[in-house]
């Protein structure tokens, strides 16, 4: 019987088909009250609806919606949120839904439909989409970004009187929740929960047991969670990994005669680049060197639109902990196949180099080559063999012209005047068993810079090489100091009378000059250093050539760590098109699984117009690594210190707030809190263009730059953190660090507190 959309008699209920193809067919949600509407029910009639809604629903024929809407049970909403779990930035945008209620069903994968000059999605943004299934297939159009959900909280289980309260260990976090489901998990140990309830009533759910967050693998476990950072290949990608490591190197130019060399760290876990330099026999060249800057041919391997180019993008870069590496490729090929080792055979993108006797890059060609290292040497190692303290047997034949050619180079590079901040970087020393032994600083060897100017000058050929056949670049790019930040500058260098006009175009060799002609004792200099370097932008990486105002640069783009990072791999691609260096059709030294290699190792079409998107997702997952990086480290170094509780030490002040100043003990790193509570019983005056605190009776200045004695009075693994206050300040309430309390905390997660602040203070 055919039903008009208006029932005649409001008693007779549709039939659960007219229904089903009612929803299936409404280009609109569809709940209990638009059902009711199209059949014209009412009364007796809609409370029947909504049971035999409810027995739809049991029966599997149909399934709610966010917002009390319906739809088939396997299907999708007319409209609702999905989650993207796959992007490569450029082509298909694949998305699931946020909520899936068919657990007997697998989960559909949606098509996100984007609309042009649109900010591309990203792996694990959230959207509102209008939904459609077109030949079977759904797809969704994006209404709306949504904020990103609030993911796992990441915090210690601790007993305090009678129950259960997560607390986390994120240190800008101050609230703790009580936990309604702590699982199997152990006061004390570091967990990873999710939030349920809704405010006032929020409690937390452990999900996941991470161990004992004293444990310094801990320490990079709590950054891995904290930045959602991918840690884990796929089957899939790993499987990939294993095919294309079997590929044959093909048809190259054959550079095994050479006896290139690798010199990286002595821990280095990958070797991306090696080089070789010999005096230039060409008369018209006279003085000049040939040099070669090989770099692992990852573009051979890693290939447009696959599983392992797919993961690779989305991570972006490696990230390096004391402890551990995550890598952008999987090790068979991050640690293996790719990485340029000592007498094996490795498939390099090789940078043919001429340099004039000025150290000035006189011509440059790229080659798919094949080369066998003559050594892999640590820093250290080529320093003492070029200083003569070991013998090695290629001093002779290739350390010293190699440090020739770099003379030529460092000569370029000092009449070029880079902005000359080379600031310490802290090295975490482990012991076999995790156990931290010591923190110190590297010493900055010519090993460190001959192996940067190499690099920098095959960085320079590339971004330049590229632009000759205007082909696309993802350049390096670091632009020049804002004007807000230069007016800052100015006015903090007037406290020194030191005259900086911001009218002159502003160049590196600014700032350097500047530094040399500081007339001022060693702590003045320091705190000048320290701002000068505050002034500075952060690097980024685009299609857009803003030059790299720090290298004093032109074009300059990242070639040389392809295994490392994924823009140094669209530049290889590029190179590769440009060209014209692809090697044919892959050849299998053996097959062990289907898997398709595509022939093609070039920049696609799609990538080199989605540039910008790509730059923009790279440069952030960038500076997530250097956030995860950086904190790892604070929290090494706060466990180091936690065996100096209540010790005087040397420091020097990093930073001045109006509640406090943050100072580090040199050589070491940590920054610690003094709180302005604990300066003494007077009021401290913040001044923002000196960025200092002065006492209003005493006179007494806290300044950037400033040596103090102070001693360490609290010291915090978990959170990364130090506080520190003056040594003659009121000692700080002793706590015992024997055993776990009543409350089944760790003494390590209490804080050590001095006395109550009644300090006026702003």
């Amino acid at each position: 019987m055919t039903r008009s959309s208006k029932q005649k008699n409001n008693n007779d209920l549709p039939t659960s088909k007219q229904i089903l193809e009612f929803i299936s067919s409404s280009s609109q949600p569809v709940g209990k009250r638009e059902v009711a509407r199209h059949f014209g029910l009412k009364g007796q009639s809609k409370i029947a609806l909504k049971a035999l809604l409810k027995d739809m629903a049991d029966e599997g024929l149909i399934d709610s919606s966010p917002g009390r809407a319906f739809h088939l049970m396997g299907g999708l909403p007319k409209v609702t949120i999905l989650k993207v779990i796959d992007s490569d930035g450029a082509g298909s945008v694949l998305a699931q839904p946020e909520k899936w209620q068919a657990d007997h069903l697998p989960i559909p994968k949606v098509k996100i439909i984007e609309k042009k000059k649109k900010a591309g999605l990203s792996e694990g943004d959230r959207v509102l989409v209008k939904t459609e299934q077109v030949d079977g297939e759904w797809h969704a159009f994006v209404l709306r970004k949504l904020i990103p959900a609030e993911s796992g909280v990441l915090g210690i289980l601790c007993l305090e009187g009678d129950k259960l309260w997560l607390k986390p260990v994120d240190k800008k976090v101050k609230k703790s929740w009580p936990v309604s489901d702590a699982g199997n998990a152990e006061l004390g140990e570091l967990v990873l929960a999710e939030k349920a309830g809704r405010p006032p009533r929020v409690t937390a759910r452990i999900t996941q047991r991470l161990g004992d967050p004293f444990q310094p693998k801990s320490f990079s476990l709590i950054a891995i969670h904290k930045y959602n950072i991918p840690d884990h290949f796929s089957h899939e990608v790993l499987e990939e990994a294993e095919t294309v490591a079997d590929l044959d190197l093909g048809n190259r130019e054959d550079l095994t005669h050479l006896p290139i060399i690798a010199i990286d760290p002595a821990d280095a876990r990958d070797h991306d680049d090696a080089v070789w330099a010999a005096p230039d026999d060409n008369p018209d060249n006279k003085g000049g060197y040939q040099a070669v800057v090989a770099i692992a041919d990852v573009s051979f391997y890693v290939r447009p639109g696959t599983a392992l180019d797919r993961e690779a993008r989305k991570r972006g870069n490696s990230v390096y902990f004391p402890d551990q590496v995550i890598p952008m490729l999987p090790e068979k090929l991050s640690g293996d196949v790719c990485s340029l080792k000592e007498n094996v055979d490795r498939a390099a993108l090789a940078c043919h180099l001429t340099i004039g006797a000025d150290g000035k890059l006189k011509s440059w060609r790229f080659t798919r080559a094949k080369v066998r290292l003559a050594a892999n040497i640590a820093y250290e190692d080529a320093q003492d063999a070029i200083d003569g303290k070991i013998t090695s047997p290629l001093t002779e034949t290739v350390l010293k012209p190699l440090w020739a050619c770099w003379e030529v180079l460092n000569h370029a590079r000092k009449n070029r005047q880079p902005l000359g901040l080379d600031l310490p970087e802290r090295r975490v020393v482990l012991g076999e068993k995790g156990e931290i032994l010591s923190v110190a600083t590297r010493e900055r060897l010519d090993a460190h810079q001959l192996i940067e100017d190499f690099m920098i000058a095959a960085n320079i050929a590339a971004a330049k090489a590229l632009e000759a056949k205007k082909a696309p670049v993802m350049y390096r790019v670091h632009e020049p100091p804002s004007r807000e930040k230069l007016v800052a500058l100015r006015d903090y260098l007037k406290t020194f009378s030191i005259a900086f006009a911001l009218g002159q175009v502003i160049k590196p060799q600014i700032f350097n000059h500047l530094i040399e002609r500081l007339e001022v004792d060693e702590e003045s200099r320091a705190r000048i250093m320290e701002q000068i370097l505050r002034s500075q932008t952060q690097a980024y990486y685009s299609p857009a050539n803003m030059g790299h105002f720090g290298l004093a640069l032109g074009s300059y783009a990242h070639f040389t760590s392809p295994i490392r990072r994924y823009a140094d791999l669209l530049v290889h691609r590029s190179l590769v098109g440009a060209y014209h260096l692809e090697s044919g059709k892959p050849k299998l030294k053996s097959s062990h699984n289907n898997h398709t290699i595509p022939a093609t190792t070039s920049l696609p079409p799609q990538d080199a117009e989605n540039m910008s998107v790509i730059g923009e997702k790279i440069s952030h997952a960038e500076r997530r690594a250097m956030e995860a990086e950086r904190e790892t480290i604070d929290r090494y170094i706060a466990a180091y210190f936690s065996q100096y509780i209540g010790e005087i030490m040397p420091t020097r002040i990093t930073g001045v707030r109006e509640f406090g100043f943050f100072a580090t003990v040199p050589e070491l790193g940590g920054d610690g809190l003094v709180p302005v509570s604990t300066l003494g019983h007077e009021y401290f005056r913040y001044d923002e263009a000196t960025q200092s605190l002065e006492g209003q009776d005493s006179g007494t200045r806290y300044e950037i730059g400033q040596k103090i004695d102070l001693r360490l009075m609290e010291a915090d693994p978990i959170g990364g953190s130090l506080r520190f206050e003056l040594p003659d300040a009121e000692p700080a309430v002793k706590m015992s660090r024997r055993g776990r309390g009543r409350s089944g905390i760790d003494p390590r997660l209490i804080k050590r507190r001095g006395r109550p602040a009644n300090i006026r203070h702003r």
